[in-house]
């Protein structure tokens, strides 16, 4: 059956969770022991901020992003190259993880226009060969008849703390204890 997602013609295998639940640290794993290349749709949202700022569109710009998602140049390294990722030729891996572009993404994102256009790049990358998919609705939105499907969970107080990890990996600054604030 199909949902309106891409049909899948490759094994893939869909990671969704919240943020900090361990969701690329899984996939990126996977991937490697299956030996099928990874899709990490966060990056495609990162590489359209970084794409967006390389061509002087501003982040609230939401019809010009989603124009501009027409024709972002990414890729993903295969084989010697597994783990990058390209902007045309650039290799963005680290720009694109930057606090700068990260803050970029998650405005990028919020615009209805670039989810769309961008819903589509990525069922075209799922199609492309043997992939773990890693994301934000990518079991129920982005690959709905993805042949098996995990969801990821942690506690809150375990994702704050990858979280807080992940961001002095990358040179962040974060000063005092983690807190975690139950909603009721």
């Amino acid at each position: 059956r199909n949902h309106g997602g891409a049909k899948v013609i490759h094994p893939v295998i869909a990671i969704d969770g919240p943020a900090g639940a361990g969701k690329s640290t899984v996939a990126r794993e996977l991937a490697r022991r299956l030996g099928f290349f990874l899709l990490d749709t966060g990056a495609i949202y990162r590489s359209l901020a970084l794409f967006a700022q390389q061509n002087g569109i501003s982040w609230a710009d939401g019809a010009k992003l989603g124009t501009l998602a027409e024709t972002l140049p990414i890729r993903f390294g295969r084989g010697s190259e597994d783990g990058a990722v390209f902007l045309g030729e650039q290799v963005v891996t680290t720009a694109i993880r930057s606090p700068e572009v990260s803050l970029g993404a998650s405005q990028v994102s919020a615009h209805p226009e670039v989810r769309a256009m961008l819903l589509g790049l990525q069922r075209q990358l799922a199609r492309s060969g043997p992939c773990v998919v890693e994301g934000r609705d990518i079991g129920t939105v982005v690959l709905p008849d993805a042949p098996l499907k995990i969801f990821l969970t942690a506690s809150p107080e375990v994702r704050a703390q990858r979280r807080q990890k992940e961001l002095e990996a990358r040179g962040v600054k974060v000063t005092g204890k983690v807190r975690v604030f139950h909603r009721p």
